[in-house]
């Protein structure tokens, strides 16, 4: 039986270091590793293969996850291999990690659709990488065979110190089922280990004794050194939690969250967390980076740095043509000319805003006049409200400035069916005829 290390007990720096673990560090991304030393050494001396795994809870992923996915990208960009685990079995037993209660469990149907869902993400940000289904083999394993070969290997008393086993036994309980999580992760380990030659699996912080059980394992299966590593944990200056929008999670899939919302969140960070967030979610170098740092001490009003940081994350997981519009389109809001944007960005971005719909054959029949179109759509309370707003000028629609006596009938609609109205500098309203 053995006994997770803490900590603490890693060897000291090494003096030379590779240039993955060297970008860690410099980036603050790097928070254990079960041997720098070792590790340091294994990937000077030839190309070496990493993994992180993915359960499909969701049919999506969320910016958390995103920046363990960043871990594998720069183990890329050194020049090693990459494998991403889509954990179509290990999601049909559930992660204890993290959930105060048990998780509902998923059909096979629901996760194997999860899991092709989510290969969308992979082939956006790992280009290259190798992503596979522990489905493949974990579904294959005999009872007897995962008591035998790999249940000897682990310590009851030490299953239960662990944070995710403690605070779930501390609450509600937890069930057999998620307490056998963490055989199948370093059955995983094991299994990539003797078919994939992988040595070294990344991941989030909360994940260290789940890796470092795999890596013992591959020591007493197969008489191998593996190597276990973790990303810090994300956090705000202000002490809130990341990847929080007003709205929930932020996702990776533009159904989820629009390209346009998404470019938005990046767009928002503070100054406090841009250089940060720089260093962790985009490729940029270390020279770039360094001066989108002092673009935000010496002009923090022109948020060049949150910019690029919207801008390169977009670009890298939608597509640069998707960031453009995403840019374009916050530009317009801001200064109200909508007309220069198309259908699709429209639609994306006038999405969550109030919207009224209406007949087209009664716009045909008869013009709607100023007065009533911002009393009609909530932006105004009376008609006399409504004049006055439209005499201090106040009012857009579709991107032009209108006096209070205009009217507006089918040939004025964007696109042949829409009028976008804002009301001052953020009160917006879209008004469709059907």
């Amino acid at each position: 039986m053995f006994v997770v290390p803490p900590p603490e007990n890693q060897v000291a720096e090494p003096t030379r270091l590779h240039e993955f673990i060297a970008e860690l560090q410099w980036r603050g991304i790097l928070h254990q590793c079960s041997d720098l030393e070792g590790l340091n050494e294994h990937l000077s001396t030839g190309t070496r293969t990493a993994y992180i795994g993915v359960d499909p809870t969701a049919d999506s992923l969320t910016i958390g996850n995103l920046a363990t996915l960043t871990l594998l990208a720069r183990f890329q960009q050194a020049g090693h291999r990459a494998i991403v685990i889509a954990g179509g079995g290990t999601g049909l037993i559930g992660d204890p990690g993290g959930k105060d209660a048990e998780r509902p469990l998923l059909s096979m149907e629901q996760v194997v659709a999860n899991v092709q869902s989510q290969m969308r993400i992979y082939n956006a940000l790992l280009p290259g990488a190798s992503v596979v289904n522990n489905a493949d083999w974990l579904t294959k394993l005999s009872w007897i065979e995962v008591l035998r070969d790999v249940g000897k290997h682990f310590s009851v008393n030490e299953m239960v110190k662990r944070d995710s086993v403690r605070n779930r036994l501390e609450g509600d309980g937890i069930s057999y089922t998620e307490f056998s999580y963490m055989l199948l992760q370093a059955y995983d380990f094991a299994h990539l280990f003797k078919a994939e030659g992988v040595t070294l699996q990344m991941g989030g912080s909360d994940q260290w004794g789940n890796i470092l059980s795999g890596a013992e394992l591959i020591r007493r299966l197969h008489g191998g050194s593996a190597f276990a590593l973790t990303g810090t944990l994300i956090t705000k200056a202000d002490g809130t939690k990341f990847g929080k929008s007003e709205t929930g999670a932020v996702w990776l899939t533009a159904d989820r969250t629009s390209p346009y919302a998404f470019h938005q969140f990046w767009l928002n960070v503070n100054d406090a967390d841009v250089v940060p967030y720089l260093k962790r979610f985009t490729m940029l170098t270390r020279d770039q980076i360094a001066e989108l740092e002092q673009a935000v001490a010496s002009d923090p009003s022109g948020r060049l740095a949150q910019r690029t940081l919207a801008n390169e994350v977009t670009g890298w997981l939608h597509g640069i043509a998707a960031a453009e519009r995403a840019e374009a389109a916050g530009k317009a809001l801001f200064s109200g000319d909508v007309r220069s944007l198309d259908r699709e960005t429209v639609a994306e971005v006038f999405a969550d805003v109030p919207s009224t719909t209406w007949a087209v054959a009664d716009l045909v029949a008869a013009p709607i006049d100023a007065v009533q179109l911002l009393v009609s759509t909530g932006l105004a309370t009376s008609n006399r409200q409504a004049r006055e707003f439209l005499a201090a000028g106040s009012v857009l629609v579709n991107g032009e400035k209108i006096a209070p006596e205009a009217t507006f009938g089918v040939d004025d609609l964007m696109f042949g069916d829409t009028l976008l109205v804002r009301r001052g500098r953020k009160q917006w309203h879209a008004a469709r005829w059907a």
